[in-house]
């Protein structure tokens, strides 16, 4: 187990790197412009649970064999920049939804979809991987017992942390959607935006560096 003093630590350093808006923040105020409250918070969940298998590579050891790869973690920012920019052109195409949705006339949408792509979006963040294997290992007691549990328990500090705070972020963007959804022509206005927002994050992380 981590101890105490050094976990309180984790928590007010990752509590400052989650509150500053980065990729996942910006993602899910994309979503949330798009898709509403619902929306927002299952991107936040299957952000987090994308999150889980990174802590379990980080923890055993894989997790710092991928981010020195320089081929491997290409591919994998590559992929979670296209993927980002595959949902922020569905966002546009059927922003005329968001419309229909303020007129209760909305076609279904699969809660499983919405959060199957936050998984996604999770497990493929080269800034999540970048993070867990740079920053939980300095938080680790060597005196403490098993290092791998140790980072497996920060890990889950981590995310915990990050479903709440961006759990915040998706309810104070979808409460502006529905201010500004009472014109259906803002609201379409709105869910484009938000497309935007998602299609240019993901080309600052195509464009980022070669490994962070």
């Amino acid at each position: 187990m981590v101890p105490v003093e050094i976990l309180w630590a984790f928590v007010i350093a990752s509590v400052v790197l989650i509150v500053i808006p980065g990729p996942s923040v910006l993602f899910v105020i994309g979503r949330s412009l798009a898709l509403g409250r619902l929306g927002g918070l299952l991107s936040v969940v299957g952000n987090a649970i994308g999150m889980v298998p990174l802590v379990a590579a980080v923890a055993l050891g894989v997790g710092a064999l991928v981010a020195q790869s320089v081929i491997v973690f290409t591919i994998i920012k590559f992929v979670g920049a296209a993927y980002l920019v595959y949902l922020g052109v569905q966002a546009i195409r059927h922003r005329a939804d968001a419309a229909d949705a303020v007129n209760g006339q909305a076609p279904p949408r699969s809660h499983w979809r919405q959060l199957g792509e936050g998984v996604v979006v999770g497990v493929t963040n080269p800034k999540t991987i970048a993070f867990f294997v740079a920053v939980l290992p300095q938080f680790v007691s060597f005196s403490a017992g098993s290092i791998p549990l140790q980072l497996f328990e920060l890990g889950v500090v981590f995310i915990v942390l990050a479903l709440i705070c961006d759990s915040v972020w998706a309810l104070a963007a979808s409460a502006a959607r529905d201010w500004f959804g009472r014109s259906p022509r803002r609201a379409s206005h709105l869910a484009a935006t938000g497309g935007v927002m998602m299609i240019g994050l993901g080309g600052v992380l195509a464009l980022s560096g070669n490994k962070h």
